[in-house]
């Protein structure tokens, strides 16, 4: 019997708000929603800016809606991008370069052609007999203005003692936070009921930690004057989100791994959590990814491979020559010319289904696996390859045999990596298109989160994931509302691309397949369950009298997630960073030969192992 991995908890931030209880989703459909559920979403979203006013105050929802999704950057000064000149200072004819300089600017390395003379005790007078490479600090704008950030006003590191942390793992800590509060269920119980080394952690960013407290700081500093800390190598560490997620968030001492796969990086985090599940290695597991890549460098390596949407580039889209529009800067299967670096981070919590049922867990979908694809011999890193075409195809027949004929082909839909790149367009329709075609699908719907959150990177499968489970609950699909047509190039038999929001009946939403295409060939696709698809599995398996029982369970359980959502919207709560609490050492641990108990857990770690080759040995 194969283990079902149950969605139980989801949470993060993204461009579009609170990940948990929909919130984020609800943004991305505003316009859509009954004005409860916008008024809600405004509050929500009020409380995550710090911003004061009634959700029904027509100014206040304008702020909001100009300071949400992708829009100019406001982490740094567009017009005054630090950057340095080289140039060569030469003497003048047969008089020598002479000036004045502080005795502690000197370098400890003197040119030869360098004749010092005192001035005072605290300067010299340098005379240069040939030439002088110098570095002029100098300015420059940066030629890309937009990006998905998180909600203006949100600040991740003022919920928690950050203590010059990165960004990425000031966001790693709320989303955290965010995922596991949603659950409903206290950690406490968590950790009675499961063995320590049965939880599971896997987390990280595709990039590191690039900002001044991460990488960016041990690269940069020595040139720019200043000192390395002790802080840059560790903290910049890709695998560093799961290191905090299990060190201060949840305290877990089970598996752990930063599973990295460039742009498809949630999913791969997804599949090691899905595979751990269905074994029984593991019976809880946080998956999650957090990445904060809007600094300027990254911005500017980006552009010079081509990859990003310009601004000129984008005014010449739409004739414009003032401004580009920023909101529809990414524009994907239309016209368009290149993607939208975001930041966000996003982590859901898997429960295997017994657990689920047995501790009355919020049902928000399921995932019955991720497959993962490279794409062979190919003609450069970044271009694209066939390895798509497989994870794809797999992920499709397993919604045929579990959906059926029919539940694929109408009950399903598809939220595409839709980065908004000219070869995106061109490559992804082409394998969308040929499998629905292949598995009879008429008009499959395409969703496109991207050109609302832009593309975070490594947590951008689970932006992708948070809109799946707002459309099965809610019932709307995102539309590409950023675009106006679909460009010539593309793909479009057998598939819908919505540019306004789509409402699927409840029958047209049993299923969804989230698609990465990765940098490099890192390709992922995975089939996630809707709730009520996943209740009826659960009853097929368990029985009704268990299912009702868990209904029962789960009031308590909907109850308490229902209070920290309510708790949200009217103010931020702190996020969870137990930083030096309940810290366990060696001496405290009760060991004997077949267990280790671990203060705190009301499991042991069993030790006792069955060889799994008995037929190989004596």
């Amino acid at each position: 019997m194969t283990r079902l991995p149950v969605i139980v908890g989801l949470g993060g931030i993204n461009a579009a708000g609170r990940v948990s209880f929909d919130h984020a989703y609800r943004r991305l459909v505003i316009e859509a929603l009954g004005e409860a559920a916008r008024a809600e979403t405004y509050q929500s979203l009020a409380a995550l800016m710090n911003l004061e006013g009634s959700s029904a105050d027509p100014t206040l929802r304008a702020y909001i809606d100009a300071h949400t999704l992708v829009r100019r950057i406001e982490h740094f000064d567009l017009d005054d991008v630090l950057c340095h000149t080289a140039a060569l200072l030469k003497p003048d004819g047969d008089n020598p370069l002479a000036f004045t300089l502080a005795r502690r600017h000197l370098p400890d390395h003197l040119p030869p052609h360098w004749q010092i003379a005192d001035v005072d005790e605290r300067t010299v007078r340098i005379t240069a007999t040939e030439g002088t490479q110098v570095l002029f600090p100098d300015r420059q704008t940066s030629r890309v203005s937009c990006a998905g950030q998180v909600p203006t006003g949100f600040d991740p590191g003022a919920l928690y003692q950050s203590r010059s942390h990165p960004r990425a793992l000031q966001l790693t800590v709320f989303g955290a936070s965010d995922a596991l509060r949603s659950t409903g269920i206290d950690l406490e119980i968590l950790k009675q009921r499961v063995a320590p080394d049965e939880f599971a952690v896997y987390s990280g960013s595709a990039m590191g930690q690039l900002d001044n407290e991460g990488y960016g700081g041990l690269f940069q500093n020595t040139l720019l004057g200043r000192r390395v800390t002790a802080k840059n190598v560790p903290l910049g560490l890709s695998e560093m989100p799961g290191d905090f997620v299990n060190a201060y968030v949840l305290g877990s001492v089970g598996g752990t791994a930063g599973i990295i796969g460039a742009c498809a990086t949630f999913l791969y985090a997804v599949r090691q959590g899905v595979a751990d599940i269905q074994s029984g290695r593991r019976r809880i597991v946080m998956v999650g990814n957090a990445e904060a890549p809007i600094v300027p460098e990254v911005i500017e390596g980006y552009r010079v491979m081509g990859a990003l949407a310009e601004d000129e580039a984008l005014m010449a889209l739409d004739g414009r020559t003032d401004h580009p529009d920023y909101r529809r800067a990414c524009r994907p299967f239309s016209d368009n010319c290149g993607f939208t670096v975001a930041e966000g981070a996003v982590y859901a919590v898997l429960m295997d289904d017994e657990l689920a049922v047995e501790l009355g867990a919020r049902i928000l979908g399921s995932v019955p696996d991720v497959f993962v694809n490279a794409d062979g011999f190919k003609k450069s890193i970044p271009g694209p390859g066939i390895g798509n075409y497989l994870s794809m195809a797999k992920a499709m027949g397993l919604a045929r045999a579990i959906l059926g004929e029919q539940g694929l082909a109408r009950g399903s839909h598809i939220q595409a990596h839709g980065t908004g790149t000219p070869q995106n367009r061109v490559t992804e329709s082409h394998i969308l298109s040929e499998l629905a075609r292949v598995n009879g699908i008429a008009h499959w719907p395409v969703g496109a989160v991207k050109a609302y959150v832009g593309h975070s990177m490594a947590p951008a499968g689970g932006d992708q994931l948070a809109a799946v489970l707002g459309t099965f609950t809610h019932g709307w699909l995102p539309g590409i509302t950023t675009i106006d047509h679909l460009a010539d190039d593309i793909h479009r038999d057998h598939l819908l691309f919505p540019m306004q929001h789509l409402e699927l009946a409840p029958e047209q939403r049993q299923a969804a397949l989230i698609n990465s295409k990765g940098f490099g060939g890192n390709n992922a696709t995975g089939l996630f369950l809707s709730p009520e698809r996943t209740r009826r599995m659960l009853e097929r398996r368990w029985g009704r009298q268990a299912m009702l029982a868990h209904a029962r369970r789960n009031e308590t359980v909907t109850a308490a997630a229902a209070a920290y959502d309510t708790a949200m919207q009217r103010a931020t709560m702190p996020s969870i960073y137990r930083f030096g609490e309940g810290v366990v050492d060696g001496p405290d641990l009760e060991i004997d030969r077949d267990a280790i108990r671990i203060p705190g857990f009301g499991q042991p770690v069993v030790t006792r192992m069955d060889n799994p080759f008995p037929d190989m040995t004596d």
